[in-house]
């Protein structure tokens, strides 16, 4: 007998002195998801499976979806101050997490502020550091729907991609992503999409499992970056999927699922 979809909810709470949308569902111990740079993609066939065995938690950052907007937040490590009282906010003590892209960053700065907060991180694609070779692509210089097509390798077989990115946007679709955009040129923009300091700091997640997972053909943010982060977590875990871009959880599911499922268990 099949297995129905756990529901979800999107809800709006007074948390960190703002009104934060919380994206909610599943049933066991917490999994916080920290979404990319265009905000919350919808709920895709990685959060139900997620939400089988967790409950997850995505907190929109501010400015995003029907987040309220924070001007006082100008970097990352402020945008982190934030979502640690988030967290405090809602209950969550020790937890696993997922930080896509930008979350990635977001959550691997997080991590180094407070390592005691995570129990298993997972960083995918990650924004944050100054790639060795090749450069993070600059969404600012294409319109949003170019942007999200860029992240995908081949968007023709990846049966989601009409769920995060539709053929013809309505106009509320296209204002979430330029808001969500804002907020991200806001925190990441000089530098852009990284900090120097990140490599050095990302050695107090030692007592932090930690799984990078990247595509093979990421065309948003170099694999070089993958193996800076790789080198500098100590006893972190590289997981390379092969034929994919930049949005692993999306183009190859079942693979990305394998290998955080995995980790995440282990």
């Amino acid at each position: 007998m099949a297995t129905a979809a756990p529901a979800y909810s999107q809800d709006i709470y007074d948390l960190a002195g703002s009104k934060v949308q919380v994206i909610k569902g599943g049933s066991g111990d917490p999994l916080v998801i920290f979404h990319d740079e265009m905000g919350h993609p919808g709920w895709l066939k990685y959060h139900q499976e997620l939400a089988k065995n967790y409950t997850v938690y995505s907190p929109l950052n501010p400015g995003c979806g029907d987040s309220d907007p924070q001007d006082w937040i100008r970097n990352i490590r402020d945008l982190a101050t934030f979502q640690h009282q988030v967290l405090d906010d809602l209950g969550l003590g020790k937890v696993n997490a997922i930080g896509f892209s930008f979350g990635g960053w977001l959550a691997a700065q997080m991590a180094t502020m407070d390592p005691g907060r995570f129990n298993k991180l997972a960083l995918v694609g990650p924004m944050g550091i100054l790639p060795p070779t090749g450069e993070i692509y600059d969404m600012f210089m294409v319109v949003a729907k170019v942007f999200i097509t860029d992240s995908i390798l081949n968007p023709d077989q990846t049966p989601e991609f009409e769920i995060i990115c539709p053929e013809e946007p309505t106009p509320e679709q296209n204002e979430l992503w330029d808001m969500a955009r804002e907020t991200s040129c806001r925190i990441g923009w000089k530098p852009y999409m990284y900090d120097h300091s990140t490599p050095y700091l990302l050695m107090r997640l030692k007592r932090v499992p930690t799984l990078v997972v990247w595509g093979d053909q990421d065309r948003i943010v170099p694999l070089s970056a993958g193996q800076v982060f790789h080198d500098s977590i100590p006893g972190s875990t590289l997981k390379v999927i092969e034929n994919c871009g930049h949005r692993p959880e999306v183009e190859k599911p079942d693979e990305f699922l394998s290998a955080v499922q995995s980790f995440m268990s282990s």
